[in-house]
């Protein structure tokens, strides 16, 4: 049985007039959607999107900024964070229901670092006061002296020695057991060696051909035998810690370098600065092998164990991981809303951990890049 054919079909197009009106409905034209609102939601959709968070675990004990995170060197998910809410924490990926918090400063926490057996973690904080904690989050050691934030700790390699450099342009240090020598740089544009033990002053690498600005970042080679330093004024040096002499000086970086480190396992360094850059070193031949280009400054660089890996973390929240030998960016990790402000590889090598202004540490797996 064939269906009745509806009048319209094929017939073009059809008018209605006013006969064919069944109710007349007024409609108020501030209640219409109009093309530039229809627009902005699309676009705030858009950014829903693009708003991807590739970790795996995010730290949110945090009341404000973070600017140190550090992870264990031995336990393969012991985190340390250290922020702006004059907090501490230390915590455990994929454990989210664990924290020990680290109390007892009166100003913001600016640096971490575990001792190389993983067993103490010692505290900066811009009050002056450096803490000693054992790795399940109790004190162990308040130590008083500088007259200035403290605006770094580190450990030496070999010992429980530990050392602070403050706001008061000193360097303070405990427990010295070591008869190894100490380096520190300065705002005074000057790299020091130290005799831990007499306190006293080896070497002064200042002045032509060294650096003609403060300097902001630096790292020592896994023989002791090299100090790599960078500046504001963009450059990078390295210096023969025995002789205190300039041995070759690098220069690519158009803006203060923020960042540096040694590869572990050939003569190559990487450094990163607020030119937007990351330039990956020959120091054999003092050449730059690559330079690989970010959207905005690079903050924090971080080889991953022996690999031909380095992590960089950048002023666009983004954390990125490169390849040594290439030069390309082999994976962006998003997440951060902020400024990124520290890297840390965990013991495993299975994780990278960034902290960020925006209040967070987040937790990116790498497992396929060791």
């Amino acid at each position: 049985m064939n269906s009745p054919a509806r009048e319209d079909d094929d017939q073009g197009e059809v008018f209605l007039d006013e006969s064919d009106i069944i109710h007349e409905v007024t409609v108020d034209e501030e209640d219409l959607p109009d093309v530039e609102d229809e627009e902005h939601s699309d676009s705030e959709n858009m950014g829903v999107d693009e708003e991807a968070d590739d970790s795996m675990h995010i730290f949110t004990g945090h009341a404000g900024e973070i600017y140190a995170v550090t992870c264990s060197p031995t336990h393969p998910t012991l985190v340390a964070t250290g922020g702006g809410d004059d907090k501490g924490f230390l915590w455990r990926i994929g454990e989210g229901d664990w924290a020990s918090e680290l109390q007892g400063h009166g100003d913001s926490v600016s640096s971490l670092a575990f001792s190389s057996d993983g067993q103490l973690l010692a505290s900066g904080g811009f009050d002056g006061l450096v803490q000693i904690w054992g790795s399940s989050g109790n004190l162990i050691h308040r130590l008083d002296g500088p007259g200035g934030g403290i605006e770094w700790v580190t450990w030496h390699p070999r010992g429980h020695l530990i050392l602070a450099g403050s706001e008061d342009c000193t360097v303070w240090m405990w427990n010295a057991d070591t008869g190894k020598t100490i380096c520190t740089g300065s705002d005074d544009a000057s790299l020091r060696i130290w005799n831990p033990k007499s306190g006293e002053s080896i070497h002064v690498v200042k002045g032509h051909p060294y650096h003609t600005e403060g300097l902001t970042c630096l790292a020592i080679s896994s023989d002791s035998t090299l100090a790599l330093t960078g500046s504001k004024d963009g450059s990078v040096h390295v210096v023969n810690i025995s002789t205190g002499k300039v041995v070759s000086s690098l220069a690519s970086h158009t803006d203060s370098v923020e960042c540096i480190g040694f590869a572990p396992s050939s003569p190559w360094a990487a450094t990163g600065g607020m030119d937007c850059k990351l330039i990956v070193w020959d120091l054999q031949h003092s050449t730059s092998r690559f330079i690989c280009e970010h959207e905005e400054g690079v903050t924090c660089v971080s080889w991953i164990g022996a690999s031909k890996y380095v992590a960089t973390g950048s002023v666009d929240g983004k954390v990125r991981l490169w390849d040594s030998l290439s030069g390309e960016c082999v994976e962006t990790f998003r997440g951060h809303s902020d400024a990124i402000q520290s890297l840390s590889v965990s013991a495993s090598q299975d994780y990278l951990v960034s902290a960020s202004l925006d209040g967070t540490a987040r937790v990116f797996e790498i497992e396929k890049f060791r």
